[in-house]
């Protein structure tokens, strides 16, 4: 079975089905003037294919395949079972999604179905059966596109009655008895003990919950993290029924599906991963979000394979659901294209490639304006990309990447973390990521996102902040790695409960005790406008907020110690020589000085290998071609001049440009370079 594209895709999202037949000709040349090579289609298309239940219409469809087939286009095709026809929803409303306020949808949304629906699942199968049996030896057809965007950034889990008898039948499996259930959920709390499997709901804000979606309260966090388990689960199911008849009819078809946001809480990537072909990505970063933070999901979505990933939207210009939705300055979007590009995308697609004349995406930005001109801005810097891509998208494919840092991310921990009721607010998991993913990022060294399945042996670092929920087998998996020479940095809020959200008693972190040689005594709130003073070895003094641990050694090195408030002098990093490993522990959150201290000692000590000299808003990545050599991007993500990185001044020339190396990195500016043979 053939397990990548041929080609480097270049285009995106395509729906001539809303325009008339004759206009598509013409939007085909205008791809070619761009020298866009791809196109996905029939994303949106259901009620057109199936007019009626059971009556299917493929006449458009099919010459919508001919002509881009003739023009010799890679096509992505869309099984169009996110968005259901409006005759779906009124001879079957139980299809519909119910939602965290029990309120059961009706017909408008898209992705609003509920997962567990029969009905929806047998319509489902019907129409993808009839989309594989039909065009599965069409050769231009290169990849398969099933739904669209799972979960939904509209309406997440569902709570209808349904979803609740088939989470009861998954606990079974899970739990066997009852009496194993209450304990996992420490049900005799409150006087939750449950004697009847029908007794148990589904966790919406009518019953022990409120904010779920949005992690905020729970009464029974063991009820509440196995649903969103249970659903993500759900959701894979109905994936896998798609993926299984296309392959049914062509077995060595490439199957996708996009996943979106930063990442989505309610699906399990890491495991939804496993049954995809390649992995596919949904990339919308806002206005004002730092770019490491896509670099972050970048870095993410490369790791869930170790290997390139599809971006298979992103946007031109301008968004349409924005507060404020600024244009793109100039050069910017091939810079963004080319930021996922260095992370280990192998395609660079929009949507949209025909801007909609109506509906709610009507001002999201396309390669063909509403005006329907070649001669804009963004059309121009369009054909720009494109005359890039035609001219390096063959070397940069296929070409891997490589790290030796990882940031271990759990969707299991990501659940539990923000259902903490303790002694602090609520707090993103993904903040707390991004902050220790950020030092990295500036540094110039490579980051994996991994997660517990992945060969910890690859790595000289792993950085487990927040290692919240920790199963006992991850943590043995840890003490393998240390043990045989690894290095880990973990913090506060650590090894505290098992997979059922229960806390390890003894101490925390729990079953990193050993590891960290060390355990904590007792956890201060810093109050929002304070700070405590964290005084280093060296003298440097930094501070640490939101949480205070109070450290008692046991074997540890005290790295610093707390410089104010009545634990003064305490431990509040640490150090610990584990067999051949250390693991350093970071009891509270570091101000950004303080991680630049912590954090360079580490990458001095470890010699971690850093690509280039750091420069604010100069990001450099490095893929290795099939062929063995490397190819370093060099991206100016702001709209300022920069200095080139000197390594980069000789020895090197850019595949992008036939003029000598300039010292200085134009706003936006994209350099590939290649060392001198």
């Amino acid at each position: 079975m053939k397990n990548e594209l041929t080609k480097f895709l270049y285009g995106g999202d395509y729906n001539p089905e809303q325009w008339p037949a004759e206009e598509m000709s013409e939007d085909i040349k205008v791809f070619k003037e761009a020298k866009i090579n791809s196109a996905t289609i029939n994303v949106f298309s259901w009620a057109l294919l199936e007019p009626e239940e059971g009556k299917y219409d493929f006449s458009r469809l099919d010459k919508i395949i001919d002509e881009l087939s003739e023009a010799n286009f890679q096509i992505v095709l869309g099984t169009s079972t996110a968005a259901m026809p409006a005759w779906m929803f009124k001879k079957y409303p139980d299809i519909a999604r119910v939602d965290y306020y029990g309120q059961r949808h009706v017909f408008a949304k898209r992705e609003n179905f509920y997962p567990n629906s029969s009905n929806y699942q047998r319509l489902m199968r019907s129409l993808v059966t009839e989309l594989a049996k039909r065009y599965s030896k069409n050769s231009h057809i290169v990849l398969w596109h099933i739904n669209n965007e799972y979960s939904g950034n509209y309406d997440g889990n569902c709570y209808c009655d349904k979803c609740a008898k088939e989470f009861r039948s998954w606990l079974k499996q899970k739990y066997h008895t009852l009496k194993h259930l209450n304990e996992a959920w420490s049900m005799n709390v409150w006087s939750h003990t449950l004697t009847d499997w029908d007794q148990i709901m589904a966790p919406n804000k009518l019953g022990d919950e409120w904010g779920a979606v949005e992690g905020k309260e729970t009464i029974v966090p063991g009820l509440s993290i196995d649903y969103f388990r249970f659903q993500s689960e759900s959701m894979k199911k109905l994936y896998i029924m798609e993926r299984n008849i296309i392959k049914a009819y062509h077995p060595d078809a490439l199957v996708t599906t996009n996943f979106h946001g930063t990442p989505l809480k309610t699906i399990d990537y890491q495991a939804w991963a496993k049954e995809e072909d390649l992995v596919s990505f949904d990339s919308y970063p806002t206005y004002n979000e730092p770019s490491y933070k896509a670099a972050f999901v970048y870095d993410l979505m490369r790791s869930l394979k170790q290997k390139p990933f599809l971006l298979m939207e992103s946007t031109p210009s301008q968004v349409n659901w924005q507060k404020f939705s600024p244009l793109k300055r100039p050069g910017q979007m091939a810079a963004t294209e080319f930021q996922a590009i260095a992370h280990g995308a192998d395609s660079a697609q929009f949507f949209q490639l025909k801007q909609a004349k109506g509906g709610s995406e009507k001002f999201h930005s396309a390669v063909i304006a509403h005006s329907r001109r070649t001669d804009t801005r963004v059309f121009c810097e369009v054909k720009q990309l494109g005359d890039i891509l035609a001219k390096v998208g063959s070397t940069i494919k296929g070409s891997t990447s490589s790290a030796k840092v990882a940031l271990y991310f759990d969707w299991n921990n990501y659940w539990a973390f923000e259902y903490i009721d303790g002694i602090i607010p609520k707090q993103s998991y993904v903040a707390v990521m991004l902050k220790y993913y950020r030092v990295f990022y500036e540094r110039n060294i490579a980051v994996d996102v991994i997660g517990a399945d992945a060969d910890f042996s690859k790595y000289d670092l792993i950085v487990a902040p927040v290692l919240y929920m920790l199963d006992l087998n991850l943590a043995d998996k840890f003490k393998s790695y240390i043990a045989h020479g690894g290095n880990l940095v973990t913090t506060y809020l650590s090894g505290m409960v098992d997979l059922s959200d229960n806390v390890y008693l003894g101490g925390y972190p729990g079953p990193l005790k050993d590891l960290t040689g060390m355990w904590v005594e007792e956890s201060d709130a810093v109050v929002p406008e304070h700070q405590v003073k964290v005084k280093f070895k060296n003298g440097k003094v930094c501070n640490f907020d939101l949480i205070c641990d109070l450290i008692r050694l046991n074997g540890a090195k005290v790295l610093a110690t707390y410089d104010s408030e009545f634990y003064q002098g305490m431990p509040a990093i640490t150090k610990n020589t584990y067999q051949n490993g250390h693991v350093w522990y970071l009891g509270g959150q570091l101000d950004q000085a303080g991680m630049t201290n912590f954090f360079d000692k580490i990458i001095e000590e470890l010699k971690l290998p850093i690509l280039a000299d750091s420069i604010n808003g100069v990001e450099v990545t490095k893929r290795v071609t099939k062929s063995g050599y490397a190819l370093f991007f060099v991206l100016n993500m702001t709209n300022e001049v920069k200095p080139l990185p000197q390594k980069f001044l000789t020895g090197y020339h850019d595949l992008l440009g036939k003029h000598k190396v300039v010292a200085d990195l134009k706003p936006w500016a994209i350099k590939i370079f290649v060392k001198n043979n």
